[in-house]
């Protein structure tokens, strides 16, 4: 029997609302937890995921690679290229891991102050499951088995300007391999392109960003010219790449506190990431349609 377009609508349309219905009553009735990071894993699954969908799937069309990479339970630190001055790679890779992982596992991120100290953001990235890129809550995450992101470029990473696209920034202080070193977690290399299209950062108006508290205060082809209008992302297609897991359990606890190791690590991660760029970027014919 043949169903009709309006059966299908009608459908759709009673299918949202019981489950409009079912996330009210659940949050009404308290039927819901939070772990001990502010994870609420009904939130995540019910509304945050669901709002950026759209946007990895339709607007960003981002292709994903090496998912089987990830371990299935166990703990594991994904360290990924940063870029595009709003970060937006961060929230397309939680997208990518949960959709495209058999388990549909809950990546946490490890994130800036500056996105906590954000009114209405910080409390969403706590109840997304993030927190504080900081080494005590780091290994935290990871000796509890969790899936754990960073970015370790920080907001030199982010806010490059578009002239440097793609060339990694320094990793800081390498505090993400002493934190995989000690709780003995693999390291998940993940190359993402397409994220420096989104907004490319022409100058930077250094008095407006002091004046308001930002790392940087970004001129785009749009933005600030265009007002709000210059805040939508530009179309770029998305590439997440996982590459293989860099093992760190052979050297032992004691080596997280050894410079040396720890620059060691993070130059195999960095050079992993950087390689695997240059090679998405040659076989691309455009950023915008890949």
């Amino acid at each position: 029997m043949a169903v009709s377009l309006g059966d299908l609508v009608r459908g759709s349309v009673a299918a949202g609302v019981r489950g409009t219905a079912d996330f009210a009553r659940r949050r009404l009735s308290g039927d819901y937890q939070l772990d001990e990071f502010g994870l609420d894993e009904h939130l995540l699954e019910s509304v945050l995921l669901p709002v950026l969908r759209p946007l990895a799937q339709v607007w960003f069309r981002v292709q994903v690679n090496g998912i089987e990479n990830l371990p299935e339970s166990e703990g594991a630190l994904i360290v990924a290229n940063h870029a595009g001055v709003v970060a937006l790679d961060g929230l397309m890779l939680q997208v990518a891991v949960h959709d495209h992982h058999p388990k549909q596992r809950a990546l946490r991120l490890l994130a800036a102050d500056l996105v906590f100290d954000l009114p209405i953001v910080g409390e969403l990235a706590r109840k997304a499951g993030h927190t504080l890129a900081c080494p005590a809550d780091a290994e935290r995450l990871l000796r509890t088995g969790e899936l754990t992101g960073v970015f370790p470029e920080g907001f030199q990473g982010v806010g490059k300007p578009y002239r440097e696209r793609y060339k990694l920034q320094r990793f800081g202080r390498c505090g993400f391999a002493s934190a995989a070193i000690k709780t003995g977690v693999p390291i998940i290399p993940c190359s993402i392109v397409g994220s420096e299209e989104i907004y490319p950062k022409l100058a930077d108006i250094k008095p407006l960003a002091r004046q308001f508290g930002l790392p940087y205060f970004p001129v785009t082809p749009l933005f600030p010219h265009l007002g709000l209008l210059g805040g939508i992302p530009l179309p770029s297609k998305w590439y997440i790449e996982f590459g293989e897991p860099i093992t760190t359990g052979a050297y032992g606890p004691g080596a997280a506190e050894d410079p040396a190791t720890r620059f060691e690590v993070a130059n195999q991660v960095r050079e992993t990431i950087q390689q695997t760029l240059h090679k998405r970027l040659t076989s691309r014919r455009n950023p915008f349609t890949g």
